[in-house]
């Protein structure tokens, strides 16, 4: 039995009345009773299955076990279509309040495939879908199977990559930047992602927000990468990737499009709209400066990278930037002196010197700040908004170097 396209119609942005309308009743109270007299009743709610309805007529009929499946298969039908329906409902056509976060958070979720096993051997895992697209419905077109851990560290790549409007690269691993990259090109790109840190971008996952050209297909070609995920591949390049018989290519048109997080905790959960450097301090022209002098258009696009970039990086984030690369990332550090100290280790004296600087939350003491002023960096972005901003703001003006206040934080655990 098929239902009315409730789901089909919200998508192709009709009124809220023919959405109403397309919002079966009959057909779930059939399919649900159908489903409760499995013991003598086989019901058929998806198309892939007429093809056993034919096989299992010439057989004689469905036997228990098929008939059970059917009806597990048609309760999970049902409960996505109400889960659909409800969710219309408490999202935008009937809220239950202005807090624009709905009072009722349902997802539909089908097991793809079960994982060789989660982040560790002991820990036993699967992918779902959401029947949305994404990188959960990926197509791969070369390499081994997928991993969690190749998952998670895909999908921290492809929204790194996708926080750059320029053709960008971004290396990851364990879900951090070990270079993230903007050129007039990716092949450039990558070169530049690349040469922040070779040692850890070994074995990393990379994201690149344009199509691969055969260029990079060749660079990535002679380093160990676990996945390269794209929206398009020019003829010729998964050949040329192909040389690596276990690299996982993979296809993911279009961005990254989540507009929400739920992260799980012990009894619930929390929710989220996704950052996607949608606030009003990721745009350089609501910044502040802070003290020194401003930046001419090309340095403050130096600055600006910087600051987006630092969006990516696990708190507490230091990053430095040069030339439209990053250059040293300081990350997942407990105290923000700690991760300054790592940015300028990775960057080395001849790359700090004259690199822009952000970090992802404000400097609670001048600490911090003194350490990559001390490497010689031109300018830094930073929220601001410390009890302690004018030690700071004393500090930056002490070595001459221009700091901006965005009035934003980019936290990200």
């Amino acid at each position: 039995m098929n239902l009315y396209p409730f789901k089909e119609t919200v998508a192709s942005g009709a009124s809220d009345d023919e959405c109403v309308e397309q919002i079966d009743i009959g057909g779930p109270s059939m399919v649900r009773a159908a489903a409760k007299n499995h013991p003598s009743v086989a019901v058929v709610t998806s198309p892939e299955r007429y093809g056993d309805v034919l096989a299992a007529v010439k057989a004689g009929g469905f036997d228990l076990t098929a008939r059970k499946r059917l009806a597990a298969e048609a309760f999970q039908h049902t409960a996505a279509y109400d889960v659909a329906v409800a969710s219309w409902f408490v999202d935008g056509y009937a809220p239950a309040d202005d807090s624009g976060l709905p009072e009722f958070v349902g997802d539909a979720l089908t097991r793809k495939n079960v994982l060789r096993y989660g982040e560790n051997p002991h820990q036993p895992a699967a992918l779902y879908t959401s029947g949305t697209g994404g990188l959960a419905e990926a197509e791969q077109l070369h390499g081994k199977e997928m991993s969690y851990n190749n998952y998670t560290d895909t999908d921290a790549a492809r929204r790194a990559a996708y926080d750059h409007a320029e053709p960008c690269v971004a290396i990851i691993k364990h879900a951090n930047p070990c270079g993230i990259a903007i050129a007039d090109d990716v092949a450039e790109a990558h070169r530049k992602a690349h040469a922040c840190d070779p040692l850890s971008a070994f074995g990393g996952v990379i994201a690149v927000n344009r199509p691969v050209t055969v260029e990079l297909a060749e660079q990535v070609a002679e380093i160990f990468t676990e996945v390269i995920v794209a929206p398009a591949y020019e003829d010729g390049a998964v050949e040329v990737l192909a040389r690596k018989k276990n690299i996982r290519v993979l296809r993911a048109p279009g961005a990254p499009a989540t507009t929400v997080e739920v992260k799980a905790i012990d009894g619930g959960a929390l929710l989220q709209v996704t950052d996607r450097l949608q606030a009003e301090g990721d745009d350089p022209a609501n910044w502040t400066l802070a003290t020194g002098d401003a930046l001419s258009e090309a340095e403050l696009k130096e600055l600006a990278f910087a600051w987006k970039a630092s969006r990516a990086v696990k708190s507490n984030a230091i990053l430095l930037a040069k030339d439209g690369a990053s250059v040293g990332v300081g990350m997942g550090q407990v105290n923000r002196v700690d991760s300054a100290k790592l940015a300028v280790e990775r960057a080395g004296e001849e790359r700090a010197a004259g690199s822009y600087a952000a970090s992802d939350a404000f400097f609670p003491f001048p600490d911090g700040l003194e350490i990559l002023t001390a490497a010689g960096i031109k300018a830094v972005a930073q929220p601001g908004g410390s009890v302690r901003d004018e030690l700071v703001i004393e500090a930056a003006k002490k070595a001459g170097v221009t700091m901006y206040f965005t009035g934003t934080r980019h936290f990200f655990h």
